[in-house]
């Protein structure tokens, strides 16, 4: 496991700008909600004739996935080619990690080419933190998800999905539903919920699927679907992550399903304008029946176009923080 100490030194640069974008825990208010009106700007470019604007032409993008997500890779490629980048996708199954070379002579090869962001997707919690750590000052890294420790990318663009749908976040009961336990993006989601201020937050498991000391994040916590989706505003579903189980913590999906999958008749127990959403991809019967994952409440394929504008958003801001924080040390250095 990498180390993912105090993050925002590592994220922000002197005077409070994105320089790297790691997690949403500890993020100020103010920086996330920029994130979302800059994202806001591109949502709908894809409607235009022309989708690129040229904020990163002239720079490289490497898509550095050490674990595999389709979904997640190919929005992030589509994001870095709107903005104008020349972006390189990095197959580390046939990468000489796989001979041998350690990571940060990965990165020193890398940065050799003159690469100006890493878009890094790992296994083990802390690994974006510890790129973050070893890179040279020119190189902006976004966090794509790492171990059971956060998708930031991926809670912003959920928030930027309620934005849109639901306006202000202070009114708002949100419940976020599944496998808790393993869930990356449920701990981002909780972090960035609370930072923009929603009315409550609960999480709904079987306990076996409840990470120990989770009230902490300050999070109400239910194991019956009944009373925990009771009149929610927003239904957040997550992924049964089956890959990150080390024993039986589920008697069996249909079992999971009967007890916690989101079918019509629970989604009765929310408000009749509850919205629903899935970080993706689906196990259609497992977690959430196809009727309610097509149907007019869903915010599914909502999530992916907002994928796109937030990843934008994200990358963007990023390299103007690490332009500024470049500049800044060029003229502390003139003037020592």
């Amino acid at each position: 496991m990498f180390e993912a100490n105090d993050p925002n030194a590592l994220q922000l640069t002197t005077d409070g700008q994105l320089r790297h974008f790691l997690t949403t825990e500890g993020l100020p208010r103010e920086l996330l909600v920029e994130i979302l009106d800059t994202a806001d700007s591109f949502v709908d470019m894809s409607q235009q004739q022309v989708k690129k604007v040229p904020l990163l032409r002239g720079k490289t993008v490497v898509n550095l996935f050490f674990e595999a997500s389709t979904r997640t890779l190919s929005t992030f490629e589509l994001a870095a080619k709107r903005l104008s980048a020349d972006v390189l996708n990095l197959n580390i199954s046939t990468s000489s990690t796989k001979k041998g070379e350690t990571l940060k002579d990965t990165l020193m090869t890398l940065e050799a080419m003159h690469s100006d962001m890493f878009v890094v997707r790992h296994a083990d919690s802390g690994a974006a933190h510890f790129i973050a750590q070893h890179v040279t000052p020119h190189v902006a890294v976004i966090n794509a998800g790492d171990g059971r420790h956060a998708h930031p990318t991926q809670a912003m663009l959920d928030m930027l999905t309620i934005r849109r749908h639901k306006g202000d976040f202070a009114p708002l009961k949100v419940a976020i539903v599944g496998d808790i336990l393993h869930s990356r993006v449920a701990r981002s989601q909780i972090h960035a919920l609370r930072t923009l201020g929603v009315d409550e937050i609960r999480v709904i498991a079987p306990k076996t699927l409840l990470p120990r000391h989770i009230e902490a994040l300050g999070v109400k916590v239910y194991t019956d679907m009944a009373t925990g989706l009771r009149d929610v505003d927003v239904i957040m579903m997550l992924r049964l992550q089956k890959e990150r189980m080390q024993s039986a913590l589920l008697p069996s999906e249909a079992e999971f399903y009967k007890l916690y999958g989101l079918n019509r008749d629970k989604l009765a127990y929310a408000k009749p304008d509850a919205v629903v959403m899935h970080p993706g991809p689906i196990n259609r019967g497992v977690e959430i029946e196809s009727e309610v994952a097509d149907g007019p409440r869903s915010l599914i394929l909502d999530q992916v176009t907002n994928g796109i504008a937030v990843r934008m958003a994200v990358m963007s801001k990023a390299m103007s923080g690490q332009l500024a924080q470049r500049g800044a040390l060029a003229e502390a250095e003139e003037q020592a």
